[in-house]
């Protein structure tokens, strides 16, 4: 009779645990994005992006991305996408969508980039917003993480390739879609009688406060003397 060792037994258990884990977890859903020409300094690349639908209960409506450095929104055009959705740019990138999709259908478009930049690798950070407005946030640069941006690795630039000159940039207001306000967004702006009490804060007393102090002063000086008279009256 054959016996089993103790880390025999261990190892056996832990590649159990391993393999139910691995079966039960399912891969998590993401956006990716692929290239013609994964190439630093590459010119005229297409880029599709292919974005996984999460939700069971509305389906995807708008794809928004924000360019990578050296990617300017006024380099990138649209090629295709779902039918009746339209490309629009904004100042730290662009946006597409239009009818929402159906529940389950992921987002599947492309776009052309007239130069990529000279790096290792790029990242596109991308917010997938739902019809009942739920957003979906891929955006952290760590591809480990819970929520990666996806990611194109370049190659090294062909020899003698050069960075074309930069576009003009895009007057457009970013898409509603932005999840960080800036904090002239969120901060109102100060009345008149506010900015009026701060400025007296900082720069001393109004004339109004040294017109009621100088009052004060005044009353008490005539109690003072109203009262050394009365006194006087009574001695006499």
């Amino acid at each position: 009779m054959s016996r089993i060792t103790l880390p025999r037994l261990s190892a056996a258990v832990a590649a159990a645990a391993t393999a139910v884990v691995l079966t039960a977890v399912p891969a998590a859903a993401h956006t990716e994005v692929e290239a013609d020409k994964a190439q630093a300094l590459a010119e005229n690349v297409t880029l599709s992006f292919h974005a996984e639908a999460e939700s069971d209960a509305s389906g995807i409506k708008e794809v928004r991305v924000v360019l990578p450095e050296g990617i300017a929104p006024t380099d990138v055009t649209y090629a295709k996408g779902p039918a009746g959705w339209k490309f629009t740019a904004s100042k730290d990138g662009y946006s597409v969508g239009g009818k929402e999709l159906k529940t389950g259908v992921s987002a599947e478009y492309s776009v052309v980039v007239r130069q990529l930049p000279d790096a290792e690798e790029v990242a596109f950070k991308t917010l997938q917003t739902y019809g009942d407005g739920h957003v979906d946030r891929w955006i952290e640069l760590d591809e480990n993480g819970e929520n990666p941006a996806p990611t194109l690795k370049l190659k090294a630039a062909a020899p003698g390739a050069k960075p074309v000159a930069p576009s003009a940039s895009v007057d457009e207001s970013p898409s509603p879609a932005d999840p960080t306000p800036t904090t002239e967004e969120t901060t109102p702006a100060a009345s008149p009688q506010t900015a009026a009490t701060a400025e007296e804060d900082d720069g001393g007393l109004s004339a109004g406060a040294w017109t009621g102090i100088g009052a004060g002063i005044l009353v008490a000086a005539a109690a003072v003397v109203f009262a050394v008279r009365r006194r006087g009256g009574a001695g006499e």
